[in-house]
């Protein structure tokens, strides 16, 4: 059984009333000790015992999730929020470029292939796990907190809100999120759940891949600041791949430092509404990783203009398509063109 260090963002929210003069206190001593040396004590992570037939029984017909599933995720909108990964993706301009390419098979030095093998693999050379959609670990910018394979699998599903300042990016193309644009927002919609993931909306990523990098809409550090400490949310994200344009990343380092996650490259908020959704979290796990490419999904009411419902699309089996999947040396992938 291994041990987990104490998250010292899980204790501030806790042990201290947000806003109280404790938590100022407790904030201005851990900003000037960054880094944090490791915790000397350690807390154990207690394995679940095993379900007995008393467990079991108690999962009625009437209590299943399963339910719940037909009653509310069977008719809902699914909403993919991330993008293709491809060999031209944009990345920041301190990473190399990505390569795709044929598995070879190391017995015969040869490309797998249908026709000789029955099968094809593919190859990633991959410069950096900061690309794409993704989801920053706070190990991305301080090692005692954690890397992509120790993010707990409670991400996997939260509420979602979508704070829209795609008309004042339109007007500032790096305009950056306020609090004064948070509690706008709540003005409209109600006060931000507690726990919850929240993504803004800038329509930076209509453009992608032809997107800049260097000049994007941003989130302040007031702002995540205010989101962690007054709203007690899950994790932000936004649609450029850095938080801010300050020299030294304030508002992401600050996050990061802190022990909070965060998603970048995000996309299609504009086919999500404000509220009433839930966000799917899917991502592998890389074992020391600093980032982890994502697969976002919001679920929304079966009555929402966008997305898709299960069984309105092929999915078992999948669609057979007229043209084959073949490599392609000028795009450097597979493809059906």
């Amino acid at each position: 059984m291994r041990n987990v260090i104490v998250s010292i963002a899980a204790v501030l929210g806790s042990a201290l009333a947000l806003g109280s003069p404790a938590l100022a206190a407790t904030e201005n001593a851990a900003d000037a000790s960054l880094p944090w040396p490791p915790r000397t004590g350690h807390t154990d992570v207690v394995a679940p015992r095993s379900l007995d037939s008393s467990d079991t029984a108690s999962f009625s017909a009437g209590s299943s999730l399963w339910n719940t599933y037909d009653s509310q995720f069977a008719n809902a909108k699914y909403v993919d929020l991330s993008h293709t990964i491809t060999p031209e993706i944009p990345i920041w301009r301190g990473f190399g470029n990505i390569t795709f390419s044929p598995s070879i098979n190391k017995f015969t030095g040869e490309a797998f292939a249908y026709d000789t093998d029955g099968f094809v693999a593919t190859a990633y050379k991959l410069t950096t796990d900061q690309m794409g959609t993704q989801l920053d670990a706070p190990a991305h910018f301080n090692p005692y907190f954690a890397a992509s394979d120790e993010i707990p699998a409670t991400f996997a599903l939260r509420k979602l809100v979508v704070i829209d300042m795609s008309a004042k990016v339109s007007k500032n193309s790096s305009y950056a999120l306020s609090v004064d644009d948070v509690l706008e927002w709540e003005s409209k919609h109600g006060r931000i759940p507690q726990r919850s993931v929240v993504f803004v909306r800038s329509d930076w990523s209509k453009t992608w891949p032809h997107v800049n990098t260097d000049v994007f809409p941003q989130v302040s550090l007031e702002t995540v600041q205010f989101l962690h400490l007054k709203r007690n949310i899950l994790f932000h994200g936004h649609e450029p791949l850095d938080t801010d344009m300050t020299p030294n990343f304030d508002a992401e380092a600050w996050l990061l430092k802190h022990g909070y996650a965060q998603a970048e490259g995000v996309t299609n908020l504009h086919l999500v509404p404000a509220t009433g959704c839930l966000l799917s979290t899917g991502f592998p796990k890389f074992v020391g990783g600093a980032g982890n490419y994502v697969r976002y999904v919001a679920i929304c009411q079966p009555s929402w203009e966008y997305g898709v419902a299960p069984g309105k699309t092929p999915e078992a089996p999948l669609p057979q398509y007229s043209a084959p999947l073949v490599w392609n040396e000028q795009k450097g992938h597979r493809s059906r063109d």
